[in-house]
């Protein structure tokens, strides 16, 4: 009995080692080299059962009209982003970003994996004797490059730059209304609060699109732009003409439902005018994706349209 039970723990170390012992892509038809963050990888020419390791991911195959056989997630107990409706109703989850399953990956038999340096670095000799794998290496600031990236790796390279040269167009159409509008930012974390700034995902939107941030936004202080932090005491910090905010999770949401309860909130001139919005958290902060960049514009022209 021991021997029958031990023989079936080592099933998943034997199947991983089997597919590097083959050659991960050998096998797989034509392919071609994609250099990436961690050297070159042959990949298929049309691959057909990809695994996502990354969010930003997801939204680059929906995007190119593509699906994952299985995806990572952000957490254990995370859905997939609703802004991208049922394009990954079938999609499995295979751990999250920082564990991913390589056993669940196994049994989807992929034939591409795209992961993130940042992320995964130390997964990948393993993640490559499963199938070809892609990494782009940094996250958030570097999201445009990370979508061409990644959309080379499917074969989608032609399409994704002309999805982006469309979105950077209406971005600055968009934005040609609102040149006079400050915007600020706001997230809360289930700890903390935080003021995103021209280096963050939502940042780098609204900078595409030419629309101005407060000072105490612009973070010129910090090395890191992506966002800073502000207590319940100083969150003046936040105010612009108008405010987007968003919850990162159940606990967050309930932060932030207690400090847009209180009175320094509220004597926000943006919260007085009527010109603080409660946004959606997946599309301006975990999407980094060109839909979600497009929803993000989307608000923009819905909300400050009045400002105009």
């Amino acid at each position: 009995m021991r021997l029958r039970l031990a023989a079936v723990a080592m099933l998943p170390l034997l199947a991983l080692t089997a597919c590097g012992s083959s050659g991960a892509s050998e096998d797989s038809g034509p392919t071609r080299t994609v250099k990436h963050a961690m050297g070159e990888t042959k990949v298929p020419m049309t691959p057909k059962r990809v695994v996502v390791l990354d969010t930003d991911k997801l939204d680059s195959m929906v995007s190119l009209g593509m699906a994952p056989v299985g995806a990572a997630q952000a957490s254990q107990s995370q859905k997939w982003p609703a802004y991208l409706g049922s394009a990954l109703s079938a999609t499995k989850a295979v751990g999250t970003t920082q564990a991913p399953n390589l056993e669940a990956i196994i049994a989807l038999k992929p034939d591409l994996i795209l992961g993130s340096k940042f992320r995964q670095e130390p997964l990948y000799d393993k993640l490559s004797k499963i199938a070809p794998t892609v990494f782009t290496d940094r996250v958030g600031i570097t999201w445009k490059e990370n979508f061409l990236l990644d959309a080379e790796a499917l074969g989608k390279k032609e399409q994704a730059q002309q999805l982006m040269s469309a979105y950077e167009s209406r971005a600055k159409e968009v934005g040609a209304k609102f040149s006079k509008v400050q915007v600020g930012i706001v997230r809360f974390m289930p700890t903390e609060i935080r003021l995103y700034g021209p280096d963050s995902f939502s940042g780098i939107v609204l900078g595409d699109a030419g629309i101005p941030r407060p000072e105490a936004q612009q973070l010129a202080d910090q090395q890191d732009r992506r966002f800073g932090k502000v207590s319940q005491e100083n969150i003046a910090k936040a105010d612009a003409d108008a405010v987007f905010y968003s919850a990162y999770g159940d606990a967050a949401a309930k932060s932030q439902a207690e400090v847009t309860a209180g009175p320094l909130w509220k004597n926000l001139k943006a919260v007085e005018s009527g010109n603080a919005h409660n946004v959606d958290d997946e599309i301006w902060m975990t999407g980094i994706g060109v839909t979600a960049a497009g929803k993000i514009l989307d608000d923009l022209d819905k909300y400050l349209t009045p400002l105009a």
